[in-house]
């Protein structure tokens, strides 16, 4: 194989360029208390306000943080570390339908390689989205039943606007993303533990395009899908949220409130990440 010139080298992993993943502040895991405790005494369950510090994390590309994360996590509930680990791992998976693979690649390979043995030798290693002749009606329909219940009463609508686009665009989104994706797999592959579910599915949306930046547009639709999901009663289908945080902590998250709460939260740790890094500005000279 050729060898790449220093020059090549040298650009490829140069410091305007940010290459490499944002270390964690000092003052991080005193941020992810504060989301936990406010959380808590909104009655906004566990698996919610993992979802949005997961997404937001995974955004800013700073694996250190995603520890972090973990510690404070489990912290609080020890007796489940591998299913928060678990959980962590697939509020991130999902993060590739909004930043793409390889910053989720690049998150989720450091954050197994930072969990105690003990933890990620009990980890599940059976995949739960092979695609196979059989399964492909059903992912379809997951992947339309969650499109509609997001973007109702535009769904079609929108659809067809996608289409015009590139006629592929939104074939791609209900099958590969929505579908096989997003829309969690058949409740026999997962455990209600670490099953995301369709509220904290929005959130992670709102999360992820919020800490982006730059895609209003997008952050507005899920923060209505994350509305929707209340007001057509998908939420009940979440065995998490029912458990965990109640309807009473569900409906504050979709109120005016909490949207605010979850937006503001999402700030909190891009400044403290010191931004997103998905087009940085070149620094002039």
């Amino acid at each position: 194989m050729s060898k790449l010139s220093p020059t090549l080298k040298s650009l490829i992993n140069a410091a305007h360029a940010r290459p490499g993943p944002i270390p964690a502040p000092p003052q991080i895991n005193s941020i992810f208390k504060q989301i936990e405790r406010e959380a808590r005494e909104r009655h906004v369950g566990r698996p919610s306000w993992l979802a949005l510090a997961t997404a937001t994390t995974m955004t800013l590309n700073s694996p250190g943080s995603l520890n972090a994360l973990y510690t404070v996590a489990t912290a609080s509930s020890p007796s489940s570390a591998v299913e928060t680990a678990e959980y962590i791992r697939e509020a991130g998976l999902k993060c590739v339908g909004f930043n793409g693979l390889p910053r989720v690649i690049n998150m989720l390979n450091a954050f197994h390689a930072s969990l105690p043995s003990s933890v990620a030798s009990q980890l599940n290693t059976r995949p739960s989205r092979v695609l196979k002749p059989e399964l492909l009606s059903g992912v379809a329909e997951r992947g339309k039943k969650l499109w509609d219940s997001i973007y109702r009463p535009f769904e079609n609508k929108l659809y067809d606007k996608l289409a015009t686009s590139h006629p592929d665009l939104p074939v791609h989104i209900l099958n590969s993303e929505y579908g096989a994706l997003l829309a969690d797999p058949p409740s026999k592959s997962q455990t209600p533990a670490t099953a995301v579910g369709r509220v904290n599915t929005s959130i992670i949306a709102v999360a992820c395009l919020r800490a982006q930046q730059g895609v209003g547009p997008q952050v507005l639709s899920h923060v209505f899908g994350l509305r929707k999901a209340v007001e057509d009663g998908s939420w009940r289908d979440d065995a998490a949220a029912v458990e965990d945080g109640g309807e009473e902590g569900v409906r504050w998250l979709a109120s005016d409130e909490g949207c605010v709460w979850i937006l503001e939260k999402v700030d909190s740790l891009v400044e403290a990440l010191g931004g997103a890094n998905f087009a940085p500005a070149r620094a002039k000279l």
